[in-house]
């Protein structure tokens, strides 16, 4: 099976005529060449799955070939070495002189390990943290463990925090993956001011060459009607009334979110449900003034309410 480009491999074709064209992953081959004039790249890619379909412990201990795939959310990608129990490969217990050896060799090899190692264990933590709370899948952490590399190696944590680069990353990945969250849900969950937030991510989209999508403003209206345990009809009500806001052309340059609440609150007065302007601010984090306005327009242009 053939794959768009998503791997660790960081390498582009050399001609001018491709530079605006991605590089495709070739999974079974293990190659990656440039999907424009087709070139190889990379070739024989290591394989990081592993070929274990059993349900139970003891099967994946039989069938796996290699352990489990490899991730970027470890600061060692999950191919680190580890010094194991005071046994030997029978079972039997070391002797005392030998078992002083190996503590000896834990302590170094701990002491060892380099200033970038344990920086990016420190905001792997803090990543993982954060994916709990916001409820973010897998797929866009590593996303997001992807983004921070680039930026730790383009020399971006100079006089910036770790938790506003962390936060800065995370954003960006659910912006690439349209996974609805704002730039305030970021912020709390990472405590970590919005302001600085804002600039790092500027930064990190300037220096990286990031190219963010705007979120689909239809995410927003599913994830605030399923909070607010809204009626099925009501949200498909509030679909139909921001398409036909998208038809006026009274949505460009609106905030997605307010413009999100706004339908949905004109769907409900439609349908009968009586929820206020406030709920829908505490909810989706618009203020009640840019709610009000937004709902004028949308009734004025749309000759929904008298």
């Amino acid at each position: 099976m053939v794959e768009n480009y998503s791997s660790d491999y960081d390498i582009k074709c050399q001609l001018d005529t491709c530079e605006t064209y991605p590089t495709i992953t070739d999974s079974e081959r293990g190659e990656i060449f440039c999907g424009r004039c087709g070139l190889v790249l990379v070739q024989n890619m290591i394989d990081t799955s592993h070929e274990s379909s059993g349900y139970t412990q003891e099967d994946f201990m039989k069938l796996s070939r290699t352990g489990p795939a490899t991730s970027l959310t470890m600061h060692d990608k999950g191919l680190s070495t580890v010094i194991g129990t005071n046994n030997d490969s029978t079972g039997k217990a070391l002797s005392g002189k030998t078992k002083y050896e190996f503590n000896r060799l834990r302590t170094w090899d701990q002491r060892s390990k380099s200033r970038k190692t344990a920086t990016l264990s420190k905001a792997f933590t803090l990543m993982n943290g954060m994916k709990t709370k916001l409820g973010i899948p897998d797929n866009v952490v590593e996303t997001a463990a992807y983004i921070y590399r680039k930026a730790v190696n383009a020399k971006l944590t100079r006089g910036r925090t770790t938790v506003s680069l962390v936060s800065a990353s995370l954003y960006a990945a659910c912006r690439e993956n349209n996974i609805p969250r704002t730039l305030d849900d970021i912020a709390v969950a990472g405590n970590v001011e919005r302001r600085i937030l804002s600039r790092d991510l500027r930064t990190i989209i300037k220096k990286i060459g990031l190219n963010l999508n705007q979120y689909d403003t239809t995410s927003f209206i599913s994830k605030i009607s399923n909070n607010m345990n809204l009626k099925e009809k009501t949200k498909r009500d509030a679909f139909e009334i921001l398409k036909r806001c998208e038809k006026e052309l009274i949505t460009a340059g609106k905030h997605p979110v307010a413009q999100a609440a706004a339908s949905l609150y004109v769907s409900c007065v439609m349908n009968g449900e009586k929820i206020s302007q406030k709920k829908f601010s505490v909810e989706s984090g618009i203020s009640d003034v840019t709610i009000r306005n937004r709902t004028v327009l949308i009734k004025k242009t749309l000759k929904l309410i008298e």
